[in-house]
């Protein structure tokens, strides 16, 4: 009977859900919400976490870390060899050995995970429990798999990767809060994510940001007057844009300044939302064809306006405006990359879009970003000192010096 009610309390959540996607405005009007609604909100939160308890056990954990890096720091050809050394005589915990490898963090939306729409029971599964089986982490073995930066990273260094990245998430103000649709499938904005990075003592290495997709919704809340002309629009969605984005940017940049190891941080533009199109063109004939074909693809349109014909021109321009406000300086501890890598994925082929929905990338779409995500990370690994040509020095820069 539990079980049950356990599903039609999850089928009524994802009615409420439903459309998942972020609404446009909330991160452009910037309303701070009032603490009763905001106490309600983490009580029917909580309620849920409490109801819905037993999917912990079935959750994929955000974190991976190479299974053989005992084995392989134990190489005296590994920068890790001295630290290696210390575990052996005891001097520091296996915990401590596993701080000082390299750690990567991922901030970002549905399109850094596995994700895509489907019934509501499943969608709620999928956003609460798996990670893993995206372009940035993946772990299986089988070659049909996506090879993800993590892997492609794996092969000449052990590390450590923790996603913090959410479907649904906005780039918004911290005063905003992450509302009641996010936590319930443990979703963080920008700011959020941010945070759960600034509350660890081990701080990241690097860290790469691919977020702003959900705050392209730029016909949410405007009449079809102001649709006829939205420049206004546009240009004050950007400028907001780049004050939330900055925000938990500079607060990353300011940890990292106090660091004893160089961090380098990568920001991704967002995807070519211009060859997109021209895929879910395709996919909107092949539906209307065949409507099992692509079944969730209406869905978009529902939760996402601007995804319509009418409004993809200017969704695509405000994807433009978005990059450019991206871009920040670096100082000689911190390395600030923005990388237009992701933006040149071209999604015009309708194997990399997903065949449910037609709108999050599919494993092949994976397979292209992971791809093209890793090229970029060159400069950024030179600085930080990780290359496939690493050798022993007595203190690697990636080597963390926790307490002992």
């Amino acid at each position: 009977m539990l079980t049950r009610v356990r599903f039609l309390l999850l089928a009524v959540f994802f009615v409420f859900l439903n459309p998942f996607s972020a609404v446009g405005t909330e991160e452009f009007a910037n309303p701070p919400t009032p603490l009763p609604v905001k106490a309600g909100e983490q009580i029917a939160a909580n309620l849920v976490d409490l109801i819905f308890l037993f999917d912990r056990v079935a959750s994929d954990q955000p974190t991976a870390t190479t299974p053989d890096y005992r084995e392989r720091v134990s190489q005296a050809s590994s920068p890790f060899y001295n630290d290696y050394l210390e575990y052996r005589r005891g001097r520091i915990s296996r915990a401590e050995l596993v701080r000082r490898l390299p750690h990567v963090a991922m901030m970002g939306d549905s399109l850094t995970q596995h994700f895509y729409i489907s019934s509501p029971a499943s969608l709620f599964w999928r956003a609460r429990t798996q990670r893993h089986k995206n372009w940035f982490l993946d772990t299986d073995p089988d070659p049909a798999s996506i090879r993800s930066v993590y892997e492609r990273l794996e092969a000449f260094t052990p590390l450590v990767a923790t996603e913090y990245n959410g479907a649904g998430a906005l780039v918004a103000s911290s005063r905003a809060g992450d509302g009641f649709r996010r936590r319930i499938v443990r979703t963080r904005n920008l700011s959020g994510q941010a945070h759960q990075i600034l509350r660890k003592k081990r701080f990241p290495d690097l860290i790469m940001i691919w977020i702003g997709h959900n705050n392209l919704d730029w016909t949410e809340g405007l009449s079809a007057p102001e649709r006829e002309h939205p420049e206004k629009r546009l240009q004050e969605m950007a400028t907001q844009f780049r004050v939330n984005y900055t925000e938990p940017l500079q607060a990353l940049i300011d940890r990292a300044k106090t660091e004893n190891h160089k961090v380098a941080i990568v920001v991704f533009g967002l995807a070519n939302l211009d060859t997109f199109f021209k895929a879910r063109r395709k996919a909107e004939a092949l539906h209307a064809s065949n409507p099992t074909l692509y079944p969730y693809l209406e869905s978009g349109n529902r939760s996402f306006e601007s995804l319509k014909p009418p409004y993809q021109k200017n969704m695509v321009r405000l994807s433009l405006m978005l990059n450019g406000e991206m871009q920040l300086a670096d100082s000689s501890n911190v390395r600030v990359q923005y990388s237009d890598a992701l933006a040149k994925v071209n999604f015009s082929r309708l194997e990399l879009i997903n065949p449910a929905d037609a709108w999050h990338p599919s494993i092949e779409g994976h397979k292209a970003l992971a791809a093209a995500a890793f090229s970029a990370l060159g400069p950024s690994l030179q600085f930080l000192g990780i290359g496939r040509n690493q050798t022993a020095s007595p203190q690697p820069e990636l080597s963390y010096r926790g307490a002992h």
